[in-house]
């Protein structure tokens, strides 16, 4: 049996939505509603789709709400369909503020349903790729930059960016934060357009993430060094490498990478370049969560994912706006 789902918000990423989930077997789509009748209108004509006059009216039609509105927006939605015992797919940030990411987390333990994060960078195919590799990461790097889009400067870069890389890092560093220190300008906009911060786990992982939304050129790169390990991942690009260390044993390979250590022992050196399975992350995680509706997996990113990384994203910003330093405009 198919699960009836729908979209709540028909704007530049809520059409992606729509365009994906239209290719997953599991779901039947039943339209969408946006407050912009103008918006639904045009929408449903290209699209064939059917426009809901009410997010009550859509919610009466399914079993699925995929909650692609703007952030301040998504606590009132997915608790409207928590009550309705809907399972609700939402995208990041979670909700504005922590205190409505934990409400939320009572609600849907209250109701009884399932709900997923748009952390889409866990199904980027790099990432999927190395995820195996990482172990216990002690040292991480990541630069996440893009040009000037007028569109979301109504939230820091923080919140706009750098939280894909914060979900990424908690997800793969098992262990609580110490110290979190950050700095920022805001250049652009009246939020910090680049940010830069410092994160120090209790098992002495340190993270350095730096966002930019100011950048002449996008990169979205992360390095991740643990023992014996370090592991690039290309969210861009798509691509992904490993490179071990590992003890010569018996004769070394002539035309292998060998390092003599002090001890009188050899380490060779192997690159592990592994092949990137193309796909499309969005459709990725959609089809993730109807599979976990359908009892066949877990769910990928959980609400208390989508708070944690939320939370640390709210220190971050808190940290830059006491020492924000904001450039006046060239006379």
């Amino acid at each position: 049996m198919k699960l009836r789902i729908g979209v709540l918000g028909a704007g530049h990423l809520g059409k992606i939505h729509l365009s994906c989930l239209k290719q997953i077997p599991a779901f039947e789509l039943v339209g969408f509603y946006d407050p912009n009748p103008t918006v639904a209108e045009e929408y449903a004509a290209a699209s064939n789709l059917h426009a809901f006059e009410s997010y009550e009216a859509l919610l009466e039609a399914v079993d699925v709400v995929d909650i692609v509105t703007p952030t301040l927006s998504h606590f009132d939605c997915a608790e409207k369909a928590f009550k309705k015992g809907k399972h609700v797919f939402i995208e990041k940030p979670i909700t504005h503020t922590v205190a409505e990411a934990k409400k939320l987390m009572r609600l849907q333990t209250e109701s009884g349903v399932l709900a997923q994060v748009g952390h889409v960078e866990r199904f980027n195919p790099a990432y999927v790729a190395v995820e195996h590799a990482l172990k216990n990461p002690m040292f991480i790097e990541a630069h996440r930059l893009a040009e000037f889009n007028p569109r979301g400067t109504d939230v820091s870069v923080v919140l706009d960016l750098m939280i894909h890389d914060l979900d990424i890092i908690l997800h793969s560093v098992k262990s609580p934060i110490k110290q979190i220190s950050a700095s920022g300008v805001a250049v652009l906009s009246d939020t910090p357009d680049i940010a830069n911060a410092r994160i120090e786990f209790a098992n002495g992982c340190v993270a350095n993430l730096t966002a930019s939304r100011i950048s002449m050129k996008k990169m979205r790169k992360m390095r991740l060094f643990q023992k014996d390990a370090y592991i690039t991942i290309d969210f861009l690009e798509k691509k992904g490498e490993v490179i071990r260390m590992q003890t010569v044993t018996g004769a070394p390979d002539p035309y292998a990478m060998i390092i003599d250590l002090p001890s009188g022992t050899q380490r060779q050196i192997m690159f592990e370049t592994p092949e990137i399975q193309p796909s499309n992350a969005i459709l990725q995680e959609l089809d993730f969560f109807a599979q976990a509706i359908n009892k066949e997996r877990a769910i990928a990113v959980t609400l208390e994912d989508g708070a944690q990384a939320l939370e640390v994203a709210h220190i971050i910003s808190e940290k830059i706006e006491k020492g924000l330093s904001v450039i006046p405009p060239l006379a």
